[in-house]
């Protein structure tokens, strides 16, 4: 098992920044494909971003793609989503989420094994 937690959420003004963190504990964090989605209040959960594990490629919603980086540290067992332009649509609950590599899809939730508790972004007006 690899236990997820995020941590770096918070309130911030529209066009500000923050940096989430998801730290796994478990040997075999360096063969999971870690993603990142978010759910905000009414909608489904929807993918952000995923990374692999040499951290080589990485895939981005759309609607992220340009303000979002996805990054991660082996050496630390950690996954990071460095978040700038925010705006008030990226306010969601925004969890951490892994899966063994290989698999197709990443961008389902349904194809990722292991979940963090979420962490709240707001983005003020």
């Amino acid at each position: 098992q690899v236990p997820l937690v995020e941590s770096g959420g918070g309130l911030v003004q529209a066009g500000g920044s923050l940096r989430l963190s998801c730290a796994a504990s478990g040997r075999f964090f360096s063969i999971y494909d870690m993603g990142w989605f978010r759910q905000a209040p009414g909608k489904e959960r929807e993918f952000v971003a995923v990374i692999i594990p040499s951290g080589i490629s990485t895939t981005y919603a759309d609607s992220v793609k340009g303000r979002f980086t996805i990054s991660r540290d082996n050496a630390k067992s950690s996954v990071y989503l460095q978040m700038n332009s925010l705006k008030p649509e990226d306010t969601a609950v925004y969890y951490c989420a892994a899966r063994m590599t290989g698999a197709t899809m990443p961008q389902q939730s349904q194809r990722y094994d292991l979940w963090g508790q979420g962490t709240q972004v707001t983005v003020a007006p």
